[in-house]
């Protein structure tokens, strides 16, 4: 069955809110449930260390799957494998059980990767190969910011009500949580059309070879290859905005625990705002050309990290904040947009992969060195550190937007 691009956008987008629902609903307990079950806070970063480390050894080869055996069918067994994580963190109890429940999460992420983007790009450009991909792409970043932040809502909440007669208030976002991850199972069942690639064994031996073109077609252009180095600083100063303001906001503060509190409502409209990007982001592209608007909006996330490392108030530090998601919500869907337009279906999820797993070390590296920085000289330079970062990935966009004006050019000859 052949899918209008209003459809396909409108089952894109449910399949996109299922999805990320749960990962709201979670946060308020990720570290909370473990300590509150005996483990230490090393011993939490420890475990969930595992997390980043299977999707960096799974995430190319689960790409390459994806266009071997099809999206719909590995998105079926993300989201199985998500259900599975959710399950055992329930009733997880030992440092053990909980380094299952991360490497399980890192399987989830790893096969989750990509394949629903290209299910949708792939979806709407065989009904309509002129259609604006950067419209949907747009508004799931909206989906995606709406469902984290309302489900990170809806998790403090319940664990505040505590509606479970023997369960623990915090393992309740976890039943709700796993409750929505059944359904998302679902919707991908009869959301997502696709017709079946292959059998599974013979698709599983034509990976390695998706995953080998892939990579070719990365070596081969340096459009492909210049956005997916914007992911290398982007993942690096990320790690800044992450995991370092809330612990500005206490340097400024002075008391931990405020922070803390106050780090919970910043984070939901930062989620709220980053939507508000994504909306925003097609009438941008209008003005200015969807490669220049990707660069303005790093350009603007690294400012914003430089506010967030200078300003003195804690009004101002929350609203630089609140700033840098605004183009992080804007930024992706245009960054994706671009790496899009580089690829046909044969190789999409593996190309997604790619530069997804750019983001993985970079981040790693970015979180070791900026908490170095901090801890030997200031927290203010190493936000510095991380604006640079990010403003080095502007002029990246450079090869894609002269590829672009080229088009043109030779589209009005």
């Amino acid at each position: 069955m052949t899918l209008t691009p209003r459809s396909a956008t409108r089952r894109f987008l449910l399949v996109s809110a299922l999805r990320w629902l749960p990962v709201g609903l979670v946060i308020p307990v990720t570290v909370l449930l473990p300590l509150e079950r005996g483990l230490s806070l090393t011993e939490v970063g420890t475990v969930a260390a595992l997390q980043g480390a299977v999707v960096l050894a799974l995430e190319l080869p689960t790409g390459g799957l994806a266009d071997s055996l099809g999206r719909r069918r590995v998105l079926l067994l993300a989201a199985f494998v998500g259900a599975v994580a959710l399950g055992v963190l329930l009733a997880a109890e030992t440092v053990a059980a909980f380094a299952v429940v991360w490497a399980l999460q890192g399987v989830h992420r790893a096969l989750d990767s990509g394949p629903l983007e290209a299910w949708y790009v792939d979806a709407v450009q065989a009904a309509d190969p002129a259609a604006p991909i950067e419209k949907g792409l747009s508004a799931q970043g909206t989906v995606l910011g709406v469902a984290i932040a309302g489900g990170a809502l809806a998790g403090g909440a319940l664990v505040a009500w505590d509606p479970l007669p023997g369960v623990e208030a915090l393992a309740v976002p976890v039943v709700a949580a796993l409750t929505v991850q059944v359904l998302t199972v679902v919707g991908i069942a009869v959301a997502l059309v696709e017709e079946p690639r292959g059998r599974v064994w013979r698709s599983l031996s034509a990976t390695p070879r998706a995953v080998a073109d892939g990579v070719r077609l990365l070596r081969g252009s340096a459009v492909l290859a210049a956005l997916v180095a914007v992911e290398l600083t982007w993942g690096f100063g990320l790690a800044a905005l992450e995991s370092l303001t809330p612990v500005r906001l206490a340097e400024v503060i002075g008391d931990t625990e405020a922070a803390a509190a106050l780090t919970g409502p910043a984070t939901s409209a930062a989620w709220l705002v980053s939507a508000a990007g994504a909306a925003l982001l097609p009438a941008l592209a209008r003005r200015t050309g969807l490669a220049p608007a990707a660069a303005l909006l790093r350009i603007l996330q690294g400012i914003a990290v430089v506010g967030i490392g200078l300003v003195a108030g804690v009004a101002g530090i929350v609203a630089a904040y609140l700033v840098a998601y605004v183009a992080h919500g804007a930024s992706n869907p245009a960054h994706m947009t671009l790496l899009h337009r580089q690829v046909g279906p044969g190789h999409r999820a593996t190309v997604v992969s790619l530069n997804s797993m750019a983001a993985q070390p970079a981040g790693a590296v970015g979180i070791l060195v900026l908490t170095a920085v901090a801890d030997g000289t200031s927290l203010s330079l190493a936000m510095l550190i991380a604006a640079a970062a990010l403003l080095l990935g502007a002029p990246l966009y450079v090869p894609a937007w002269r590829q672009a004006r080229s088009s043109r050019r030779a589209a009005g000859a």
